[in-house]
Parts: structure tokens; C-alpha cells; sequence
């Protein structure tokens, strides 16, 4: 199980730094993307571990939110990108037009 937490560890770390570092807008989604997968398999260890399935269902719902906020995320992302012809959070710091 320790392999799976340090994998686990590993991928909510580079989404975090992602987050942290970059400035493009689509590179942070991916990264918050990371950190959700990350959290998803430290679920499933501990599921396993336990021998319940509670922790996979949990993950089950936390994979059907991903894929909304990616949905909206996306669709926030465009609607920027046409507005103001860039995706960098530094170029996007009030929220008039």
C-alpha cells in the first residue's frame, strides 16, 4: 500500500506545483486534474486496505465532479480566450470587460 500513497503523494505534489507555478489558464486545470487523480488513488488504497467499497464509490463521484468542472472549466476558458485573446492569469486580473 505505501507505494500507492508515494504515487499518490507524488501526483497531488505536481499539481500543486502546477497550480502554483504556472500562469496559463489550461495548465492549471491540468493540474488540478492531477491533484484530483492523486486524491482518487490514495482512496482506493485505503479502500483496499480496509476491504470496503466505500472508498471507491467515493471516488466514482469524485471523477463525475472532475468531469464537470472540466466541462465548465473548458467552456470558461473559451469564453475568455475570445474576449480577451489570452489564456495567462496574469493578463486576466479584473473581471470587466
Amino acid at each position: 500500500m505505501l507505494p500507492y500513497l508515494l504515487f499518490s503523494a507524488a501526483m497531488f505534489s505536481v499539481g500543486v506545483y502546477g497550480v502554483l507555478a504556472r500562469r496559463n489558464l489550461l495548465i492549471v486545470l491540468m493540474s488540478i486534474e492531477l491533484m484530483l487523480n492523486g486524491v482518487n488513488i490514495a482512496l482506493v488504497a485505503f479502500s483496499r486496505l480496509h476491504g470496503g467499497p466505500d472508498g471507491q464509490v467515493f471516488v466514482l463521484m469524485v471523477m463525475a465532479v472532475a468531469a464537470a468542472e472540466v466541462a465548465v472549466g473548458l467552456a470558461i476558458l473559451i469564453a475568455l480566450f475570445r474576449t480577451r485573446r489570452t489564456v495567462d492569469t496574469g493578463d486576466l486580473t479584473s473581471l470587466k470587460g
